[in-house]
């Protein structure tokens, strides 16, 4: 019996036997043999290793492919800050390694600064001016009282005897007492021992017996840089007293260099710009490079200061060799009342009239006094004595609290010849205050 014939529908199942229907149905219709589950789970199986082997090749692939990406954004990034380094320290790679064909790289990330700050924050201190201020009342009657400033200050050496500072000249101007607080929290009391009024410079000096071992160990001496070496957009970092609050750290670039400016005082001076906040209290303290090298005091004291992104700070290349001059000068402490050096004038409070220089206008020579014996004349003007700006009586006053009798000081005046103002340095020798004055 063909398969034709068992579909047709006149189809006689009676004319076959029974057995060999049975046979033709269980081999039509009946359950599959025994020997076929095996092959159908083997190959169930196989499916299974070729999908989880097709899983592990995708995952190799795209680690390999991230793993790719990640090593050329590195590179990439490598070469880019390969670049940010100093001449100085490209000059000192190629003098050492003259021979030597392998390029070395100083990689350096402009976002992080704390490595920089933490190296440099010790040689850093805030300083507490405390002055008296006179003037006159709307009624006319003098008024004086006790007034504190704030400023910052940078440890450049250390003598036998001496932490010495260094700071602005307008940090410490007309200070009755100086107190620098340090690192460790620490304060201790400093005098002056050499002033620049022209450059706005001024060392201070704290002895070292009054210094606490625990703060001599906190404490270190500041790296000295160099500002001719500068570029356009290089980083700085400036650390100051901001707002007399406490040290704080910003973080900008150079913006301009050798950069003209007028201070509040009239006087012009050249520095660095840049666009790191510099605040009141951030004057005499610190603008670094990215190796932590002070190459900048930092300056308030320019007019106009209410534009934002513009902060100054005087080239440490220009204000150096005067550091060092002032550091070599005899340190300063207010004498005993009535011991201090007379000089033998009379002057008048101010000399800014008439368009002359700022400074005190000498009235009255007294004959064989110590100002006749120096050389000075009526009507010259002295505008700076031992270095410290004198814009008033009281300016001068104050400076001779610091000189006894018979110590010399120098005297800058501004002279009147052939209708121009001429400058001397004289030399005076102090004289000794008449009982009556």
């Amino acid at each position: 019996m063909n398969d034709d014939e068992r579909r047709s529908p006149y189809f006689d199942y009676t004319s076959y036997p029974a057995e060999e229907l049975n046979k033709k149905a269980q081999a039509s219709f009946g359950p599959k043999p025994e020997a076929e589950k095996p092959a159908r789970a083997k190959g169930k199986f196989r499916k299974a290793v070729f999908s989880a082997g097709l899983g592990l090749c995708f995952g190799l692939f795209a680690g390999a492919g991230f793993y790719g990406v990640r090593l050329g954004v590195e590179h990439f990034r490598t070469e880019e800050v390969t670049e940010v380094r100093s001449d100085e320290v490209k000059n000192r790679e190629e003098t050492e390694d003259a021979d030597d064909t392998k390029a070395s790289q100083v990689v350096y990330i402009h976002d992080d600064i704390s490595g920089v700050v933490e190296n440099v924050m010790p040689a850093m201190v805030s300083i507490v001016n405390n002055y008296t201020e006179t003037g006159r009342s709307f009624f006319g009657q003098v008024y004086s009282e006790q007034r504190a400033a704030s400023g910052s200050g940078i440890i450049v050496a250390e003598n036998d005897s001496e932490l010495l500072i260094v700071t602005n000249n307008h940090v410490v101007a007309g200070t009755d007492t100086l107190e620098v607080s340090f690192i460790d929290g620490t304060t201790a009391q400093a005098d002056i021992k050499g002033l620049d009024a022209d450059m706005d410079l001024a060392v201070i000096a704290v002895p070292l017996d009054s210094l606490s071992e625990e703060t001599k160990g906190s404490i270190t001496v500041a790296k000295l840089g160099d500002s001719q070496s500068l570029k356009l957009g290089e980083p700085v970092i400036a650390i100051g007293n901001a707002l007399g609050i406490g040290q704080s750290v910003t973080n900008g670039i150079v913006s301009a260099l050798d950069r003209e400016v007028t201070m509040e005082d009239g006087s012009k001076g050249v520095f660095i710009q840049t666009n790191a906040a510099i605040n009141e209290g951030n004057s005499g303290g610190a603008l670094l490079n990215i190796n932590g090298e002070v190459i900048g005091i930092n300056s308030n004291k320019i007019a106009g200061t209410t534009v934002e992104g513009m902060g100054y700070a005087i080239p440490i290349s220009s204000a150096s060799p005067i550091i060092a001059d002032l550091m070599q000068k005899e340190t300063r402490t207010k004498v005993a009342d009535g011991e201090s050096g007379y000089m033998g004038i009379t002057m008048s409070q101010n000399a800014m009239m008439y368009y002359m220089p700022e400074g005190v206008l000498v009235d009255e020579v007294q004959e064989g006094s110590a100002a006749d014996d120096a050389g000075i004349m009526k009507w010259d003007i002295i505008v700076k004595f031992d270095g410290r700006k004198i814009t008033s009586a009281t300016d001068l006053q104050n400076a001779l609290q610091y000189y006894k009798a018979g110590e010399t000081a120098t005297v800058t005046v501004m002279r009147q010849e052939r209708g121009e103002y001429v400058s001397y340095d004289l030399e005076i020798t102090l004289g000794e205050r008449p009982s009556d004055q």
